[in-house]
């Protein structure tokens, strides 16, 4: 003869399934935990004035925040340059302590862009400026920046 099971035994036996799928679920979530941490910190710093301080300051701050987010590997920086700071990156004027910061910054992975339409404005070329510069994917600096924004890096203006 079949005993009917009581409420108390139904629910004991839905507690026991939720806790059996929780157990079960539990791999997944974590390794979708780490997943995200190990999601690359997308950074854009952005030098458009003609401050050598300002400027060395932004690459220590670059160079700084690699470090701090465990290296190269953990972060994607952008650097982007335009107007009157171009002539702060002419590669045969450059002060040596901001030569020393820029090698730095690319030797770590840092990407360094140069406006195009500056280039043109101030008469220079890729050629002209610190090696690991290139030109700006758009030819406008800013449209650059607005779109590396839209693609979810964070802004940084020293």
């Amino acid at each position: 003869m079949m005993r009917r099971a009581t409420n108390r035994q139904r629910w004991g036996v839905m507690l026991a399934a939720i806790a059996l799928t929780l157990l079960w679920m539990a791999p997944a979530v974590v390794e979708a935990a780490d997943g995200a941490k190990k999601e690359k910190t997308k950074v854009l710093y952005h030098v458009d004035g003609k401050d050598p301080d300002v400027a060395k300051y932004a690459l220590a701050l670059i160079n700084k925040h690699i470090d701090a987010e465990g290296g190269p590997e953990n972060i994607d920086v952008e650097l982007v340059v335009h107007g009157p700071a171009l002539e702060l990156f002419e590669k045969d004027k450059m002060d040596p302590e901001m030569t020393k910061r820029f090698d730095q910054i690319i030797e770590k992975g840092a990407k360094a862009e140069m406006c195009q339409v500056s280039m043109k404005f101030f008469g220079k070329t890729i050629d002209n400026l610190a090696k690991g510069f290139v030109a700006t994917l758009h030819p406008v600096a800013v449209k650059r920046i607005a779109d590396l924004q839209q693609q979810g890096y964070l802004y940084i203006k020293p």
